[in-house]
Order: C-alpha cells, then structure tokens, then sequence
C-alpha cells in the first residue's frame, strides 16, 4: 500500500513513515547538528547549510504538519505561537491595511495595538464573523491581510472561512486563519480558501504542556510565503530540535487526543447548559450557538476542546469557583492532556474583552465524568 491511500491518522501516527536508516529505529532521532560539511567544490549537495534555517528534525515535523493542514506550499516551525503569528505581519509592507478579528488571542491583540504600528501597519478590529462588518472594514487594493481567529478565545465565535476568504480575494488581499483552536483534525482553513493557517504549537499539537511553539502553513509558494521565509531565517525564529522532536511526538497522537477530548468537550457543554449556577455555556457545538450553523459545516470529528462558562453570581463567585476546583488546573495554556480552567479577565487586565464572569475551560483527556463533577462540586461550594 503506498503511502497516498493511507488516512491522515495513519500518516500522522507514523510520522510519515520515517525509519531511521542507519539504526532502523521507528521512531526518527533528534538531530542537533548546527553546521555542515561542505562537498569537495564547496557546495552543499545535502541540502542542509547551518542549522538556523535547517535542521532535519525541524523538517520532519514541518512535514507532518503540511501533511495534516494539506499546505501544498508546506509548514514553517517557529519558537513560540507568537514568532509564527507576528512574522506574518511582519512580512507585509509599510502602509499596507490590515483587519483582524476583535475576539482574538490578547497578547496578539495587544501587539497589533502597539507594536505593528511601529512596523508602519494600519490595523483595524472588527467582529469577523459579522460578515457584513468585514467586508465593510476592507479597503480594496490597500487591505492587504484579514486575519481571523476562529473558533475565537475566549467568546469561541465562529467566522465563516470560505466568505471571508472570498472577501479577501475580491479586495486583492490574502486571508490567514488562526486555527489554534481547532487542530487540523477539525478543521482545514487552506482547503476552504484561506492562504495561511497559523497555530501555537504549543498548545493542543504538541499537547503534553512541555514546548512551547509556533507554526505556519501556506497553500500556495508565492511571493509572500517566500517573504515570510525570510523574516524567519533573519530573524532566527526557528524551532529547536528537541522541541520539533516533542512536538513530532504529539502530533502523532493527535487525533486520538482530539477527538476524545472534543466528545468530552462536547458534554461538559450540555450538562453545563442545565446547571443551575451556569448563566451561560459557550461551546460552537451546541445548537443555540450562534456560530453552530457554520461551525458544523466547516469542522468536523466534532467541535474542538475549548469552551467557555459565565457562572451566576458574577465576577466574585467565578473566581471562587476556580479556586475550589480540585481536578482542573488552574492555569494558562490550553490543548494540553490536563484539563485546565482560567478566569481570563484577571489575566488579560485592562481593556480586555472577557466578561468578568467567564471562566476559560480547556478540555483534557481525564474521564468526563470526574471533570463535570469536579465543575459541579467547585461551582456548589463558590455559592454557598
């Protein structure tokens, strides 16, 4: 069988396929190598020149990546899930407009705020899943870039991928998506339209809360996937080798991962639903969402592993609630095997767009049953 009609889950599992050739080891080893031999008229017949651009551990991963987006033109691995994303922005141009969505990953936000507009960047924030206000907000010929986080954290709002694209293409711009909180195994943005999907490796690729990482991949190798090439190499944002190696090693187990913590996701939403200390339960996968619509036609294996609950009682008893849970963690991050839980509004401070009552939950891997349990028992002893 070759390896064309194998199914993403095999591929990925398997790293591709990769054996080691000189121990045949099934399981590809770290190459930490920095430098590189010259051939005898001093070229470089490998390939491989200095270690900043290339490492071969770093490709491997690369590669299963393109493989699970379906990105033609490939993946590109940086040291954090910030490095990946502003290098995009800083692939574009003085002068040139971009939009992006209002409910965004905040330390990205606040980047854009400040520091694109040093890069001489023009950004304006609109509520991308309003697609009528998006392409209100797009200037043809001088918006050069949508960005849009969807599902959206913390509010997991859901953008339509294919109209927005279809936005950005009819103004001359490009459409980059950030599908952290999706996964590849729930959604594709490049095979709806989107020409760059960007993801925080360190989060549910990797899933195991021991790497930190960015990722970017490209439907097509063209000037500016060429652009943001550059910007990585100048600027020395590539991945180590030990953590392309970790990241490889989660990827492998991803789908396996993802969908059991999507189910559990998915039902913690529901009963949540009817919990009489829960205002509110937003989670794409329910059908009162207002994103559900397009969210199921555009995911699929289910609704991802984020959701969000404003508890009754407000901004006091959604941090007393935090601080009773005994299962959870009470943690930034997300996408990891641990279940952890957050009030996003203290962390984010001033300006942030969290409601106060909002509690941040990223679903694990843990029995489903001892995490509502652990939800119920926390959100009981915050009311009393």
């Amino acid at each position: 069988m070759g390896l064309k009609t194998w199914t993403k889950r095999s591929l990925a599992a398997q790293a591709l396929g990769k054996v080691d050739p000189v121990t045949k080891g099934v399981v590809p080893p770290i190459h930490v190598a920095t430098t590189y031999l010259r051939d005898p008229d001093n070229g470089y017949s490998s390939g491989f020149i200095y270690g900043r651009p290339d490492n071969e551990t770093v490709h491997e991963a690369q590669a299963v990546l393109a493989m699970l987006e379906e990105a033609r033109a490939g993946a590109l691995l940086f040291g954090s899930g910030m490095a990946a994303a502003t290098a995009v922005f800083q692939a574009l141009s003085p002068g040139d407009h971009v939009v992006a969505s209002k409910v965004m990953y905040w330390a990205l936000r606040a980047w854009l705020m400040t520091e694109a507009t040093r890069w001489g960047l023009s950004v304006e924030f609109v509520e991308t899943d309003d697609l009528a206000a998006l392409k209100a907000a797009v200037k043809p010929g001088v918006t050069k870039l949508i960005w849009v986080e969807t599902p959206s954290n913390p509010l997991w709002t859901i953008t339509d991928i294919a109209a927005a694209a279809e936005i950005a293409h009819q103004a001359g711009a490009r459409l980059a998506v950030d599908s952290t909180c999706a996964s590849p195994v729930h959604t594709r943005p490049l095979t709806l339209g989107a020409d760059i999907v960007m993801h925080a490796a360190t989060k549910v690729l990797n899933g195991h809360s021991d790497v930190v990482a960015g990722a970017l991949c490209a439907r097509e190798d063209d000037e500016f996937w060429s652009r943001i090439k550059t910007v990585r190499k100048g600027q020395g944002g590539i991945l180590g080798p030990f953590e392309a190696y970790l990241l490889m090693r989660g990827m492998r187990t991803l789908h396996l991962r993802q969908e059991r913590q999507a189910a559990s996701a998915l039902e913690l939403a529901q009963r949540l639903s009817a919990h009489p200390m829960v205002a509110r339960v937003l989670y794409p996968g329910l059908p009162q969402h207002p994103g559900h619509d397009i969210a199921a036609r555009q995911m699929e294996n289910g609704f991802g592993y984020m959701l969000s609950v404003q508890v009754t009682g407000g901004e006091a008893a959604a941090i007393a609630t935090a601080a009773q849970v005994a299962l959870y963690k009470r943690a930034t991050s997300l996408g990891g095997v641990e279940s952890l839980i957050e009030h996003r509004a203290s962390i984010e401070g001033a300006g942030s767009r969290c409601p106060t009552d909002l509690l941040r939950l990223s679903t694990g891997i843990e029995d489903v049953g001892d995490l509502y349990d652990d939800l119920d028992q926390a959100l009981t002893a915050a009311h009393r």
